[in-house]
């Protein structure tokens, strides 16, 4: 699994980062996250709003932070 958290580096973005690899690590999944500030590539996804979710290239998530168990609840979906 491919995870993609895209945004410029604001405190919403960073605490999505964060999130997603505790996320991650509690559900126990091997998956790679990829921290994306590049704006042209953020754009490139037809993301107005970050942060951003993208997992194996299909966004997830955008504009907000999600709670953690909603956190769990997109990634193990799209496991």
């Amino acid at each position: 699994m491919n995870i993609k958290v895209l945004g410029t580096g604001c405190a919403n973005c960073k605490s999505l980062e964060k999130a997603t690899y505790s996320a991650v690590a509690e559900l126990g999944i091997d998956a790679s996250i990829e921290k994306v500030e590049d704006i042209t590539k953020i754009m490139a996804y037809g993301i107005m709003r970050t942060p951003g979710l993208v997992i194996d290239e299909k966004v997830v998530l955008s504009g907000r932070i999600p709670g953690m168990t909603e956190l769990k609840e997109i990634i193990s979906k799209s496991v």
